[in-house]
């Protein structure tokens, strides 16, 4: 099978990192114990391995569409133009069509390497931090926090994703939201199961499937070394059940899905008929 440059699909070609926010964080390269070894995070490799040529290969993706519909959603339930915190900002191509909006921007990712390209399309009007979303230290209160095109589906461990959600719920102000998207049993039977390379042949995509839990895929080609994403399947019931836990309160789960045709955002959702599931929350 065939992809374009910039991926199978627009926006879910671009496996996003768990990213943290870039202000002036210590960007060590913290280890976690995988089983019973220790090594660097896996999402932190693979965004090191695939910064150099990661904007060639989500080309197509087109966060001005995306936003043109997420956007007038989120202000449905209560979303004030102010401060934004990215996180998981990779190479920072959801922060040009934040900015045309008005909004001030943080933002952080767990790859130095990701961050440094972000910070040479924007070194004035962006703070940045190198930071891991787990562990984000409280640097302001923001109108939104969002992780967006799946840095929530990196997070392995069992205790990580309640981490993560309350280092960004820290971070909101009064009736902030915060916002993230999680691949659906969909995405991943898709888009982790095949062999795909790009129409002009430079770089590979190696699904090599999963449990239903885990899933994993190799990305190879040009002025890369071959390396591996993995990510975790998150249902709906278990990532409010967690958001709750920690203080949160579901404001909506939305289903998104692409096709030829473009992008549909919807109020319901459904594991088998859509790619994502965008969760809304607040603080309790």
């Amino acid at each position: 099978m065939e992809i374009t440059s910039g991926g199978r699909y627009w926006l879910l070609s671009q496996t996003t990192a768990v990213s943290a926010l870039v202000v002036t964080g210590a960007n060590t390269a913290k280890r976690r114990k995988f089983g019973s070894v220790a090594e660097i995070d896996p999402a932190k490799q693979a965004y090191e391995s695939i910064a150099g040529i990661y904007d060639e290969f989500t080309g197509a993706n087109d966060y001005e569409m995306w936003f043109g519909e997420l956007l007038p959603r989120l202000e449905a339930l209560g979303l004030r133009r102010g401060g934004l915190l990215d996180v998981a900002c990779g190479t920072g191509k959801a922060i040009a069509p934040m900015l045309r909006r008005g909004w001030t921007i943080t933002a952080c990712d767990i790859s130095e390497a990701m961050v440094e390209k972000a910070r040479e399309k924007f070194p004035e009007d962006v703070a940045f931090d190198v930071c891991d979303m787990r562990e984000l230290p409280v640097y302001g209160s923001f109108e939104l926090v969002w992780a967006l095109n799946d840095p929530v589906n990196y997070l392995l461990g069992d205790d990580d994703l309640s981490a993560a959600l309350t280092a960004m719920a820290a971070n909101l102000g009064d009736d902030g939201l915060l916002v993230f998207d999680c691949n659906t049993r969909r995405l991943f039977g898709e888009l982790f199961g095949v062999e795909e390379t790009t129409a002009d042949g430079r770089w590979k995509w190696g699904g090599h499937g999963g449990d239903g839990t885990l899933f994993e895929a190799q990305i190879s080609g040009e002025r890369i070394e071959p390396h591996l994403h993995r990510e975790r399947h998150r249902a709906v019931e278990e990532v409010q059940a967690a958001m709750r836990v920690v203080g949160l309160t579901p404001l909506a789960a939305m289903g998104q899905s692409e096709s030829e045709a473009g992008l549909a955002l919807v109020d319901d959702w459904d594991e088998d008929r859509d790619h994502k599931i965008i969760h809304v929350a607040r603080r309790a």
